[in-house]
């Protein structure tokens, strides 16, 4: 069974990853607003990818015979200055979830929560690539400047990514 306090946690950490996966969709329209595609087809992985987190949460808490209780959402922000700047607000927003998952283990510890441990290393693993992924575009975007033939031959390269969703066998792993 979980405990109140880790339930109630990790219920506003499935509405952070869910704002997160809101944040997201946003750049990708943006971006597609703006002709870049590929930037567009990146964030809109990211945010399959943010859907998954929450969704590890949600069933968490089911697993343990807790109750979920969906949050509500904030807008998010709709325009950005450039693709760099809305690069680094993804970047800062990354350091913003890894910061909360900190606390999310620190609460684990305290609570002697083991199951909630062991599945928060996994994010704990998880922003580290996160924040690496978003701060290697922010340093491309960085590079490239003002050139539009770098900016779009780096939206040329960000629109290869694709979204894999994890599969019963990655879960097992994890």
């Amino acid at each position: 069974m979980i405990g109140k306090k880790m339930q109630d946690a990790m219920n506003e950490q499935i509405k952070q990853e869910l704002g997160s996966s809101y944040l997201y969709l946003s750049m990708a329209a943006y971006f597609q607003s703006s002709g870049l595609d590929g930037m567009a087809r990146w964030m809109r992985a990211q945010t399959q990818e943010e859907l998954v987190h929450a969704m590890k949460l949600f069933d968490h808490i089911e697993d343990r015979g807790g109750k979920v209780k969906l949050l509500a959402l904030t807008q998010p922000t709709t325009e950005w200055a450039s693709p760099l700047t809305a690069f680094q607000a993804a970047w800062k927003h990354e350091q913003f979830i890894s910061s909360r998952i900190d606390n999310l283990v620190e609460l684990a510890a305290e609570e002697k929560d083991h199951p909630a441990g062991i599945l928060l290393q996994w994010f704990v693993t998880e922003q580290v690539e996160e924040e690496a992924s978003v701060s290697k575009v922010v340093q491309l975007l960085e590079r490239v400047g003002d050139s539009g033939n770098g900016l779009i031959m780096l939206d040329r390269e960000l629109g290869a990514r694709v979204f894999t969703p994890p599969t019963t066998a990655d879960a097992a792993a994890q």
